[in-house]
């Protein structure tokens, strides 16, 4: 039996379809499934990067990727790498999506560490618009939610006016002391897992947060290894509430609440509540129940995951990053050249200026939750002077 590789070999000979080579930042869950499947749908991933060597080696052979490095330029520069896929720390995912774009790639990534460096995403898409470029949210991407946007489009639940969100799972942190365990780095279920949800929200529903009340904490500072002067500051639980769309009594009542603090299987569920019914997606599944109606329907099933296993990465994300991944063959095989792609096939993926948006929420519900009070959410139109802290600080002096 023939593997993905050697298959995907055949594609590229045959003419059919040049999709492009791809590179891999990261070598986390994430990667471990991503090249599988990129491998299945005909794509040649040419290059790994790791923040070692030895993650890097280990890593590429056991998914039989031909190149793997710890520098970041020989991935970039890397001849036959066309798409660039970033699954990495959210601290470093500028700087390679910035430079990425720059040198002349697609790229796939996942979220930023600040609003600032996804403002600075926003501006090198925008300079360059031929190249794709795609936040990696996989939520948009899973069947159920495609068929929710769908039915809500067409009038299933009526007007919307509440969408209630409940995400629990196991702690999100990674056994030795790393970035996950950092609030400024990016950590925490609220940056983690919130984001997607923020921007799941936004998909949905087809409104914009504009005001959001929070509250995180972090109730496991400390376990079995990491201990010592060194403490968690990544929330483990969090709160919020978010008013989107139009303002006074109207617009679209949002509440999400994240808890990581829970042994056992994760569990999300997504429930969209309108004039005249609502819809709910619980894992992979879709149901729904209009008013005077007796009970639920199921309207699309999840149909069972095939492909490999994964315990850091729960099953919803797991099928949004297949279903993905075919939307992303589709874009580019409609094109002979390999960096040329479709925007029809991905039309659902959040775009940088997504990503920009769903960072300002999360910094305004971790600033909700400081002051107590609600906060706008102000989406910044030009990059913020550096200098501007001290320049103030300098001018109370004076004073």
């Amino acid at each position: 039996m023939k593997d993905v590789r050697e298959d995907a070999s055949e594609i590229r000979l045959s003419g059919i379809a040049m999709l492009p080579g791809v590179g891999v930042f990261g070598t986390g869950s994430t990667a471990r499934v991503l090249v599988p499947l990129l491998q299945a749908e005909g794509f040649e991933v040419h290059a790994l990067w790791g923040r070692s060597e030895e993650e890097a080696c280990g890593l590429a052979k056991e998914l039989g990727i031909p190149f793997h490095t710890s520098q970041s330029d020989d991935v970039l520069l890397h001849q036959d790498v066309d798409l660039v896929c970033i699954y990495i720390p959210p601290s470093m995912t500028k700087q390679i999506a910035v430079k990425a774009l720059g040198i002349g790639k697609n790229v796939v990534c996942e979220k930023a560490a600040t609003a600032v460096d996804s403002f600075k995403m926003v501006t090198a898409a925008r300079y360059y618009p031929q190249l794709l470029s795609i936040m990696g949210n996989t939520l948009r991407f899973l069947p159920s939610f495609v068929e929710m946007r769908r039915r809500l489009m067409e009038g299933y639940v009526g007007e919307i006016q509440v969408c209630d969100v409940r995400v629990y799972g196991p702690s999100l942190l990674d056994q030795p002391y790393g970035w996950t365990c950092e609030e400024l780095m990016g950590g925490g279920g609220l940056h983690t897992v919130g984001s997607a949800i923020i921007d799941l929200l936004s998909y949905l529903t087809g409104a914009r947060a504009h005001r959001v009340h929070g509250l995180t904490r972090t109730f496991v500072q400390q376990n079995s290894l990491i201990r010592g002067i060194r403490r968690i500051t990544s929330d483990d639980f969090c709160f919020f509430q978010l008013l989107m769309g139009g303002t006074g009594s109207g617009g679209v009542c949002c509440t999400v609440t994240l808890n990581f603090n829970m042994p056992g299987s994760f569990v999300q569920e997504v429930m969209v509540v309108g004039s005249t019914g609502r819809l709910v997606a619980r894992g992979t599944d879709l149901y729904g129940q209009r008013n005077g109606s007796k009970g639920e329907e199921l309207l699309l099933g999840g149909n069972g995951w095939l492909g490999p296993e994964v315990k850091q990465m729960p099953l919803p994300h797991l099928h949004g990053l297949s279903s993905m991944v075919k939307a992303l063959r589709q874009s580019f095989q409609a094109h002979e050249e390999r960096r040329s792609w479709d925007q029809r096939p991905v039309a659902m993926a959040s775009t940088f200026e997504d990503g920009l948006y769903v960072q300002t929420v999360v910094e305004a519900v971790k600033k909700s939750s400081n002051t107590g009070e609600w906060v706008s959410v102000e989406i910044m139109s030009k990059e913020p002077d550096p200098n501007q802290n001290l320049c103030e600080a300098l001018q109370r002096n004076k004073n």
